[in-house]
Parts: C-alpha cells; structure tokens; sequence
C-alpha cells in the first residue's frame, strides 16, 4: 500500500498544478475563449490544494519510518537537515538572482547588437556574467554537501 501512495500522490500532485494547462487546451479544443483569470486562479488554488496535502499528509502515517530509522533521523536533523536546508537555499537564491540579471540584461543585449553588430561580445560578456551567478550558488551548494 506503501509503495502504490509512493507513486500515485506525487501524480495526483502534478496533476493538480498543472490543471490550468489542461483545461485550457480543452476549452481551446473545443474553440471557447480561454479565460486567462480563470487560469490563475484555478493555478493558485492547486497550488495550495497541493500545499495542504503535502503538509497533512504526514500526519496519517502513509510514510511512517521504522522505530530505528526514526530515532537515527531525529539525531541527525542538526546536521543533515540544516545542511540541506542551507544547500537548497544557496542554489535557489542564486538561481533566481541569475534570472532576473538575464532578464534585463539579454533584452538590452539585444538591442545594443540589433544597432551595432560590434558589441556582439561585449553584450555576450554581460549576459554570461548574469548566468554565473547561478554557477556560483551551485558551487555552493556542492561544497556545502560535500565539503
């Protein structure tokens, strides 16, 4: 019963964000107008449908851990845990500073070349700086695990 909850929530879980797409395409198929407020709010609504389910679901037992493993987990959440945690956050911080430094540089990139085809490599230069960013919160992350 385990095994089958392992493999169907997780669908249940893709299924519900990504309701919005579905029901679009279907009205579109159909040739209704699609309603792109309706999107976002049934989009906003799954992801808190997905939210609730993966905060409660714990709580039944579905994923229970053996008496061993749960007093091996319990030790080891200072180190491990934090250690994740801290991980996780570098990679997603640094992912989301390097979309948003591409994003205003590549437009402006593309301007200064579409009226000078001489600044191809400078423009260059600045958009792969904003992508290292995202390199340098990766790298973090590796040395966070494995340093």
């Amino acid at each position: 019963m385990n095994q089958i909850m392992f493999f169907v929530l997780p669908l249940i879980a893709v299924a519900l964000v990504m309701s919005p797409v579905f029901v679009a395409l279907y009205r579109k198929s159909k040739g209704k107008k699609v309603n792109a407020k309706r999107a976002v709010i049934t989009n906003i609504a799954s992801f808190f449908g997905v939210l609730l389910m993966t905060t409660l679901l714990p709580f039944t037992g579905a994923f229970a851990a053996t008496a061993d493993a749960a007093a091996n987990a319990a030790g080891a959440f200072t180190d491990s845990g934090i250690k994740y945690l801290a991980a996780a956050l570098s990679t997603g911080v640094g992912s989301i500073a390097a979309g948003i430094a591409v994003g205003a540089a590549a437009p402006a990139a593309i301007g200064a070349i579409s009226e000078n085809e001489k600044v191809f490599s400078k423009a260059l230069i600045f958009v792969a700086l904003g992508e290292g960013v995202a390199i340098y919160g990766l790298l973090i992350s590796i040395l966070i695990l494995f340093g």
